[in-house]
């Protein structure tokens, strides 16, 4: 039985209830602008709610249940199997209407019509079920557009819109002013331009992600010229930190990450970083995008690269296809179903390039037609043809076998001739290991009955699989001889030692029984009437010897014979011990663990020299390999239904041909046809999502504020009219960034303050139409990069390996590098010279190990990108500020720095303090307090820390105020 519902069918709702829905439907159709069953159309209305619920069902792809088509109206009026589906002005008599209210369809429960939804098509039917357009005649299983679809914005062409006159208005700089100020009648109007700290802090937060450097700070406050603002643009610009900064917006969005996902093995991709490098580069460089854009699609295909040394052109173009190579790869992980992990890093890969390139929901569309945008389920394969070459399911390459070696031919001579060396070595090494083998053997013959010896060293040398049952029998009997191998030498080198310590004490007994034995021999030798005599003068101590007794003790020394001595009166007892300690001595002189391992790490040393081999994480399509791409009938690639040939998005009038098959490639030249089609200039959609991702990431919020989503789920734009304006804009400067910053910096919507009057704040509460500059939080990476900045600690090293995160001892994801014992327990740090200290871009991204300052300051997660960053307020932020050992840490950095650039006294640390965390000069007020702090500080730790002396109190005191200037908004937020 179903479970009650809020909407209830019109037979079985109580009066009150009907009521009730009813008018909270017509208050919602108020808000959508319908008034009057007249108002709602077919096309604007009705279809779209049909086409989300319905179409699945009822017309897409073919599929018509109970003969019922629900595509075009005069469909529904013919009806299916079970009549017309709507009577034009009939509510009560239109079937549809009756099975809808009486929530029996759709039949999925969490997919019934709101009765917002209902209250549509019913006014609709109502009012004579009104279509705006011709509809065909006939029809078939494929996709149909109306003309709204077709004319939506963002399918249309990009058309440079008019610029208004705007000359009256003294606050309006540039056509993007105009635009804004013209886009609302009721527009209060810009803000005042804010002081020039605050600009030159804001710009250069923007484009290096770092704060402007006092001196830029004073040259810019000192600069007469009336182009100061262009010249400091320009300096922003120049600068090798603008790359870092604007390369890690991309990195968002193509879904960088130095590990694999997909597993929770989560592998570490140990060449990722080289794309990272390549985006650096080409922002650093303003790199035309639409290049850009080619070569990340389809670098290989432009590289052409068929073999042989890879010049630079070709490594920069292959490494850039590294964008393509950026969705979660699992596929060479085990305890997976290959053919689900091979279609997700296709669907991934296909829902990146759609919500960065296109700002389309692609992925939407892999089981179905799209619900809401007019992407039919065929358009998805279509495009996914386009990449299926490279990406071929069926003939697939985990992420190891697309890895593309840096070496040279030289190279490899090179690590020939090395590698020849080091084979050398473990020849040697080889030849040792079987002497020790041969030597171990005989040893341990030695101890086994010796009629079983020859038997046995027969069977030992004999392949395992040659032996006969009674040579394993005999193997069995005797262990300690079927166990001899090199990995197990090491176990024969303790016995060894076990041997020869036995030898050792056993000689022990021997030496004292020997010697007895040879002093009683030699008394035995003197005579009788002398025999008492001297056993007298040996007995006696040395001070009781007479001359007499010394006498005689020198007639006969064999009397008194010692280990040094025993040679010359028992010399058979002293070669038996020498014997003894030769064979202990033999059995510890030669370690064969030892012996190898020196062997083992000459080869490793001598292939140290040899040049370090690269690997790009590039995508290269193989010559020759056309693969038909199928419609997977609901997503699922064990249902293939038709070939589709690829081509772009139906819905574009600009759709150009994509060939199957370009005769001038070895490879296809699908994806290089396609990055050429998206660059042409006649796109409606790159240029749209580029331009609005730019202001994204200048105002905080996009044109559109949805900027991987321009469909009808997504946001309208705001500022339609300047969001063309821009995107012909940057088509035409060549497709330049460094242009476009300009022009929006240049700009008085930019130049603004963020603070507003009060009639701006009435007319314009949420800033839509841009009446101030909004204030906005640093990111994660921006963050910290400040903090290193600010506390004299940042490491400009560029590019390179990432710096490595690990899991700490209390859980927390860390920079440093994992030192696990046996237990997989932390032990000794490991020292990253410096390393700890480089910007935030180069931290490595683990998709399970977000660095956890990151994580607490909403770092994205990419699954499987970014296309926007929340910005959250929350507690665990202000903790970060309050105690953490790493802002404390941070705090001691700045003090120090202050205490060695401003010695002069604790106002001119606060001066220089102030400069280096605001990028401004404290007045008098501000000084005066931050003076009073810190000898507040002074102090209370005196008197806390009696054993500190003043140094230490001072440096405490001034630790304290650094830490509360990081822990300000003003030092957190960019004005």
């Amino acid at each position: 039985m179903r479970p009650a519902r809020a909407f209830l069918p019109p037979a079985t709702a109580f009066p009150m209830q009907r009521f009730i829905l009813t008018f909270a439907a017509l208050l919602l159709l108020c808000r959508l602008g319908i008034s009057h069953a007249a108002d709602v159309t077919w096309e604007q209305d009705v279809r779209p709610l049909l086409k989300t619920h319905c179409f699945h069902c009822h017309g897409e792809a073919g599929e018509k249940e109970a003969g019922l088509d629900l595509r075009l109206q005069k469909l529904l009026v013919k009806g299916g199997e079970s009549g017309p589906a709507i009577v034009l002005g009939d509510v009560d008599g239109s079937l549809l209407l009756q099975r809808i209210t009486a929530g029996e369809m759709p039949p999925d429960e969490d997919k019934l019509l709101s009765p917002a939804d209902v209250e549509v098509i019913r006014k609709w039917v109502e009012g004579g079920a009104k279509v705006t357009e011709a509809e065909p005649d006939v029809v078939g299983d494929g996709p149909l557009f109306t003309s709204a679809e077709r004319n939506y914005w963002a399918f249309r062409p990009v058309q440079r819109p008019e610029v208004p006159d705007t000359s009256a208005e003294q606050r309006s700089r540039t056509p993007i002013d105009a635009l804004i100020l013209s886009a609302n009648e009721n527009h209060p109007g810009f803000a005042e331009d804010a002081n020039r700290a605050q600009l030159l802090r804001r710009a250069s937060i923007d484009l290096t992600g770092l704060p402007p450097a006092p001196e830029m700070l004073e040259r810019v406050l000192a600069d007469e010229s009336p182009d100061w603002w262009d010249s400091a643009v320009e300096e922003l610009l120049a600068s090798p930190h603008y790359g870092e900064r604007w390369a890690r917006h991309w990195l968002d969005v193509a879904g960088y990450a130095d590990s694999e996902g997909y597993t929770d093995e989560d592998r570490v991709r140990p060449h990722a970083w080289r794309y990272r490098d390549y985006v650096i580069r080409s922002f650093e460089n303003d790199k035309p995008f639409d290049v850009f854009i080619q070569e990340q699609l389809a670098g290989d295909e432009l590289a052409n690269w068929t073999g042989g040394d890879l010049s630079e052109q070709q490594i920069e173009q292959l490494t850039a296809t590294g964008f393509l190579r950026m969705a979660p790869d699992g596929t060479a992980s085990g305890g997976i179903n290959a053919t689900e992990a091979r279609n997700q890093v296709v669907a991934d890969t296909m829902q990146i390039v759609g919500s960065s390139l296109m700002g389309m929901t692609l992925h939407c569309a892999q089981c179905h037609d799209h619900r809401y945008d007019p992407i039919p389920q065929s358009d998805y394969y279509a495009l996914r043809a386009v990449f299926e070459p490279a990406l071929d399911w069926k003939n697939w390459k985990s992420p190891p076998q697309r890895q593309i070696s840096l070496y040279t031919a030289a190279d490899r001579a090179t690590a020939k001739e090395i590698e020849a060396q080091a084979a050398a070595v473990e020849k040697e090494r080889a030849d040792k290991a079987e002497e020790f083998i041969t030597r171990t053997l005989e040893e341990e013959l030695l101890l086994i009955p010796e009629e079983q010896r020859e038997a046995t060293r027969t069977a030992y040398r004999t392949a395992a699989k040659e032996r006969t049952p009674e040579q394993e029998a005999l193997l069995k009997e005797h262990p300690s001889v079927a166990s001899i191998s090199v990995g197990s030498l090491y176990l024969y080198d303790r016995r060894r030692d076990e041997r020869a310590a036995k030898i050792d004490a056993e000689r022990k007994q021997k030496e004292t029984r020997f010697i007895e034995e040879t002093k009683q021999a030699e008394l035995a030798k003197v005579p009788e009437e002398e025999r008492e005599a001297l056993q007298t003068a040996l007995a006696a101590a040395q001070a009781q010897r007479t001359a007499e007794r010394n006498e005689l003790l020198a007639k006969y020394p064999g009397t008194q014979v010692t280990l040094a001595t025993l040679a010359e009166f028992n010399p058979e007892a002293a070669a038996e011990l020498e014997q003894d300690r030769k064979a202990a001595a033999e059995l510890r002189s030669s370690k064969s663990a030892d012996v190898l391992k020196e062997y083992q790490d000459k080869a490793a040393k001598t292939r140290e020299q040899k040049p370090e081999e690269g690997f790009l994480r590039a995508l290269q399509e193989p010559a020759g390999n056309i693969p038909q791409t199928f419609v997977f009938h609901r997503g699922d690639p064990e249902q293939p239904k038709d070939v589709v040939p690829p081509h772009d998005l139906s819905i574009l009038e600009s759709r150009g041909e994509i060939p199957e098959n370009l005769d001038s490639l070895p490879t296809s030249g699908r994806r290089l046809a396609f990055a050429r089609q998206l660059t042409d200039g006649t796109h409606p959609l790159l240029a749209r999502v580029i331009v609005n991702r730019i202001w994204l990431n200048h105002f905080g919020r996009g044109i559109v504020s949805t900027p991987g989503d321009f469909g009808r789920l997504g946001d309208r734009p705001t500022h339609p009219e300047l969001l063309d304006w821009l995107a012909a804009e940057f088509q035409s400067s060549g497709w330049s960034m460094k242009h476009m910053h300009r022009v929006i910096m240049k700009s008085t919507v930019y130049r603004q303050s963020s603070v507003a009057s009060t009639a701006a704040m009435d007319a314009d509460p949420d800033n839509l139409m841009y009446s101030r500059f909004p204030l906005r939080r640093m990111e994660s990476e921006t963050l910290r990069d400040a903090l290193l900045a600010v506390t004299g600690k940042l490491n400009t090293k560029r590019f390179g390996a990432p710096i490595p995160v690990m899991e700490d001892s209390v859980g927390q994801i860390v920079l440093g590098q994992e030192n696990l014992d046996g237990e997989r327990k932390p032990v000794d740090k490991v020292d990253l010279n410096g390393e700890e200290f480089r910007r935030s871009i180069y931290v490595q991204v683990r998709r399970t190990r977000t660095f956890s300052m990151f994580e607490t300051f909403d770092a994205p997660a990419m699954t499987p990108n970014c296309d926007f960053r929340s910005s959250s307020t929350v507690a665990p932020q202000s903790l970060f500020f309050m105690n953490s050992a790493a802002i404390v840490e941070f705090a001691d950095f700045f003090a120090e720095r202050l205490l060695s650039e401003a010695a002069e006294g604790t106002e001119q640390q606060v001066d220089r303090a102030w400069q280096l965390a605001y990028a401004a000069r404290p007045n008098e007020s501000e000084r005066a307090q931050a003076v009073a702090f810190i000898s507040t500080q002074q102090e209370v730790l005196a008197g806390q820390q009696s054993e500190w002396d003043e140094a230490r109190v001072k440096r405490e005191a001034l630790s304290v105020f650094c830490q509360a200037l990081l822990s300000s908004n003003r030092f957190l937020y960019v004005e």
